[in-house]
């Protein structure tokens, strides 16, 4: 009956280092507040971007008139 279960490790999303999921963790998801702020500068520099639904949709559109045109013109 007491038994606990051994907590979810993740992996840190900067050094990948395993990270146990647990309250007592207090950089979950990141290894260490140096991890935290590595990945927050990332953020703050725009090396992430998160696409929106507009973005996404002209891109796939972009893809399906270059195949159109590919088709047209005979080549595969």
């Amino acid at each position: 009956m007491g038994e606990t279960k051994p907590p979810r490790i993740v992996n840190c999303p900067t050094c990948g280092k395993p990270v146990p999921w647990v309250e007592q963790s207090a950089f979950r998801p990141f290894c260490s507040e140096r991890c935290r702020r590595i990945d927050l500068g990332a953020w703050a520099a725009e090396e992430y971007r998160v696409a929106d639904a507009k973005s996404a949709a002209d891109s796939d559109a972009e893809v399906s008139a270059g195949e159109g045109q590919r088709a047209a013109d005979g080549e595969r």
